[in-house]
């Protein structure tokens, strides 16, 4: 009989001042498992069937919408010039790191292996490093330590970061359809299939307001650089990265792999910065092999 549990529906845990939109995949006998999303991306950036294969390989998924997107909740923040010169933010990575261990908290669950991809790696990263008992294993998927050294995102990928933003839902889709085509790299054609029908249905939960993405922006701006404090990170950890990554180039990936004693770096051909169907087996055997030495 199939382990996998009707998906629960969203719901919403009060974390702080915040409400954050939830939902989970399989049994909650099972060992958790936190899917934390990236810049700007909803929950749903973890695509139903691909959590639906984590929980029949005995997880129990949590995925949530990060502050500032989807149904969770938007911060209230006018923009100043800070006096000191530094960037100027509504909260950080720290801050979001702390919504899911409060969301931890309030679904009982005690650790978790912590996934996240892009800017969820990096909060994944900083739960390791702050809260190091909460975790079982990591991965950090198409992410970075955020030195600066590191070598800056592609000509095309950064310019879909500087084009003005969706005024309408129809732009909305449009301009997730460019940048998907820019981000996902070559090889996954049967992916582009997907864009519209997912982008449509970010929209019709969290709607579409770029603000919330561009105050994320500004929070791992101001974060600033984790490679020397990862390594005091103690969890079984797992790497992995696209090799034709051309927003978060492979180099980063290398780099976060080098700066956590003991991880393992697995490099994907083909795959940009994007999580394509065709990659799905692998990025799962990948996950269930690092938490299985965790337990």
């Amino acid at each position: 009989m199939s382990k996998i549990a009707l998906d629960s529906g969203e719901g919403f845990a009060t974390v702080g001042a915040l409400e954050i939109c939830y939902q989970t995949f399989g049994e909650t006998s099972d060992p958790a498992l936190l899917l934390i999303a990236g810049l700007g991306a909803q929950m749903i950036l973890f695509e139903d069937d691909f959590c639906e294969a984590l929980a029949a390989r005995g997880f129990w998924v949590v995925r949530f919408d990060n502050r500032d997107v989807g149904k969770s909740s938007r911060i209230d923040w006018t923009p100043s010039a800070d006096p000191a010169g530094k960037i100027a933010a509504p909260y950080l990575l720290k801050d979001m790191a702390g919504d899911a261990v409060g969301l931890m908290e309030v679904l009982g669950i005690a650790s978790a292996h912590i996934v996240g991809a892009s800017m969820g790696g990096m909060i994944a990263q900083e739960i390791a490093i702050r809260w190091p008992g909460r975790v079982r294993s990591l991965t950090s998927i198409m992410s970075t330590t955020s030195d600066p050294k590191l070598p800056p995102p592609g000509a095309q990928a950064a310019q879909v970061f500087t084009a003005p933003p969706p005024t309408t839902p129809e732009e909305y889709v449009e301009a997730n359809l460019r940048a998907w085509l820019i981000f996902r790299g070559s090889g996954f054609p049967e992916d582009e299939k997907r864009d519209r029908a997912r982008a449509m249905r970010a929209v019709a939960r969290g709607g579409f307001d770029p603000r919330g993405g561009q105050r994320q922006f500004l929070a791992v701006m101001a974060s600033g650089s984790r490679k020397a404090v990862l390594a005091r990170v103690t969890a079984p950890t797992l790497v992995i990265h696209g090799a034709d990554d051309p927003l978060v180039p492979l180099a980063a990936g290398e780099d976060t792999a080098a700066s956590i004693p003991g991880a393992r770096l697995v490099v994907l051909p083909r795959m940009g910065h994007s999580l394509p169907v065709g990659t799905w087996p692998r990025i799962i055997d990948e996950i269930a092999a690092i938490a299985a030495i965790a337990r």
